[in-house]
């Protein structure tokens, strides 16, 4: 099992929290939050069920966990989990 990406991002004057977690191989998800006060903004996951068998499994669930995590980073600079109306 991996550890977790866990991160405070500053935007606008409001700060935000964005964790990631492996939910290794009994529930291979990788799921990334992002946080405002608490309270889920949005969330993306990536099951990796189809390579548990993969000799490199834990260095290509490291590698999915830093790019989901950075991706979802900047989709928050960008402005996509803005609440709407």
């Amino acid at each position: 099992m991996n550890f977790g990406h866990n991160q405070n991002i500053n935007r606008n004057g409001e700060m935000y929290h964005v964790q990631t977690e492996d939910g290794g191989r009994n529930n291979p998800v990788i799921t990334t939050l992002v946080f405002k006060d608490g309270i889920v903004l949005g969330s993306r996951r990536t099951s990796y069920a189809d390579i548990l068998k993969s000799n490199e499994l834990d260095k290509v669930v490291r590698e999915v966990m830093r790019e989901q995590h950075a991706s979802v980073i900047k989709d928050l600079m960008a402005g996509l989990f803005d609440k709407k109306g």
